[in-house]
Parts: C-alpha cells; sequence; structure tokens
C-alpha cells in the first residue's frame, strides 16, 4: 500500500481534481485568469447545440477518428501477419515499422509539412501529373486525407507489435490441426486467428480511437485547422477558445463533452469484444 500511495495521490491531484475542477468552471463565464466570474448554469452546454464551428468539428472529428480505426487496425493486422510468417530479415523489417513510433509527433508534422509542399509537387510537375503538382494541405477536400496519411503512418506501430504478441500467444497446435483437417491460409485466420485476437484488437481500436477524437499535434504543425476550418478538431477548438479567444469556460464545457465521448466510444468497444469473446 506504502508503493502505490505516491502514484494515488498524484492520480488524485492531478487528475481527479482536475476533472471535477473543470467540470465546475464548464457551469461559470470563467475566461481564464480573472478572480471573479459567474455562475451560469447549463449556458455553455446549451450554446454547444447551436454553435456552427463547434458542430462543424464535431463532424469532423468523428469522421476522421472512423477513417483512422479502419486504417490503423487494417494495416496493422496485415504488417502484423506478414511479419509473424517465415520471411528473411523479420527482425529488421519489425525494427523498421515500429521506427515511426520513437519520432516526435511535431517532427513528423513539419518534415511532411516540407514533403507535402515541396518534393510531392515537384515529382507531380516533373511527371507532368496534375493531381500531384498540388500541395494537398492547400484544399479544402484534400487536407484531412494528407493529415490521417501522415497519422497512420506513425501510429501502426503500437497497435500492429501488440498484434504480433498476440498471435505468438496463439498455440501453434491449432493451427497443426486446422491444417489436418483441410483448412487453408485465409480459413485459419479467420476461424483462429482472428477470434483469438479479439482482446488484444480490443485495446488497440480503442487507443487509436481515442488517438482520433484527441487528435491536436498534426492539425497544428500542418495545416492549424485550415484551410477555411476543414481541418478544425474538437481539440484544436478547444485550444482556440481557451488561449486565443479567453473563452476559457466554453473550452472545458467542450472538453467535457469529448470527454464523455471517448468514455462512451470506449465502453461500447469494450462492451461490443466482450460480447464477441
Amino acid at each position: 500500500m506504502a508503493f502505490t500511495l505516491p502514484a494515488i495521490i498524484l492520480y488524485t491531484v492531478f487528475f481527479v481534481f482536475s476533472v471535477i475542477y473543470g467540470i465546475y468552471y464548464s457551469f461559470t463565464n470563467w475566461n481564464g485568469y480573472a478572480k471573479e466570474y459567474k455562475f451560469v448554469g447549463l449556458n455553455n452546454y446549451a450554446r454547444l447545440f447551436s454553435d456552427r464551428v463547434f458542430k462543424r468539428a464535431l463532424v469532423f472529428t468523428v469522421e476522421y477518428s472512423a477513417i483512422l480505426v479502419v486504417g490503423v487496425i487494417t494495416i496493422a493486422l496485415i504488417l502484423a501477419v506478414i511479419l509473424c510468417s517465415k520471411i528473411k530479415q523479420q527482425t529488421f523489417f519489425r525494427a523498421a515499422f515500429f521506427f515511426p513510433a520513437t519520432l516526435s509527433l511535431v517532427t513528423i508534422g513539419l518534415v511532411f509539412n516540407e514533403i507535402y509542399y515541396r518534393v510531392i509537387p515537384l515529382i507531380g510537375k516533373s511527371l507532368n501529373i496534375d493531381f500531384l503538382s498540388k500541395n494537398i494541405l492547400s484544399s479544402s477536400s484534400t487536407a484531412m486525407w494528407g493529415i490521417l496519411i501522415v497519422h497512420i503512418w506513425r501510429s501502426v506501430s503500437i497497435p500492429m507489435v501488440l498484434l504480433i504478441a498476440g498471435m505468438q500467444n496463439i498455440s501453434g497446435d491449432l493451427y497443426e490441426a486446422a491444417a489436418i483437417d483441410g483448412a487453408n491460409g485465409v480459413q485459419r485466420f479467420f476461424r483462429i486467428t482472428l477470434p483469438l485476437l479479439m482482446p488484444v484488437l480490443s485495446v488497440c481500436i480503442i487507443l487509436v480511437t481515442k488517438e482520433g477524437l484527441t487528435v491536436f499535434d498534426y492539425i497544428t504543425v500542418m495545416t492549424s485547422g485550415g484551410p477555411a476550418g476543414s481541418t478544425q478538431s474538437i481539440a484544436f477548438l478547444i485550444y482556440e477558445n481557451a488561449f486565443m479567444n479567453q473563452k476559457f469556460s466554453y473550452a472545458i464545457t467542450q472538453s467535457v463533452v469529448i470527454f464523455v465521448l471517448v468514455c462512451a466510444v470506449s465502453y461500447f468497444q469494450f462492451r461490443t469484444t466482450r460480447k464477441e469473446d
């Protein structure tokens, strides 16, 4: 008990108290620095339902998260299957695919910013390909996909490692028995591998969903919410309201909404995978 007490104290002070105070301030008109503020009840929450900017950010965040989960989990699963098979230089490829996880999010965003701005348009003009000749981040219809490519590339690493660990824990006897019964590789994957990976997949999906719903770094570095607000996520909107517009209590209200959303999605996903198990 004594060894866990420091962790409990730190968790209580920096998380539990912060959440409680945040919920309290969401019922006020506090601007973030004034000593005096008024209690406004549910006004901030009611304001969200008529806020077009918030609705647009919410739609973008949900859409972004859904595509991110599908992309990351699909690619991570494919890579895990390949890297668990008998291929040459297996260790090298595992290290290479894990390398993006060691890089800073801001660094990755800045590097890809230059790639999108200089490298790809130069290649597109050289090959006379109109689509590649333009910066993908400069158009409101393609900017989200530019961010998603970077996010998926970086976020595949951790789920891939977890899935590889899960596959290595599956008994080889099951595959041998299935092969004797005449099951091919695809049947063994869907009948043995995938069902036994459900607990690991559940964790991966929840982690990636949380990443998508709270995306901030990539958007800040690469587009700053543009062009024309087309890549403005809820997390970025919270930052703008709190530190640029001095609407701190309203920003906290939006934070409470995204907190509830993450909890609800995680709970639903957990219950779904438990039923599958």
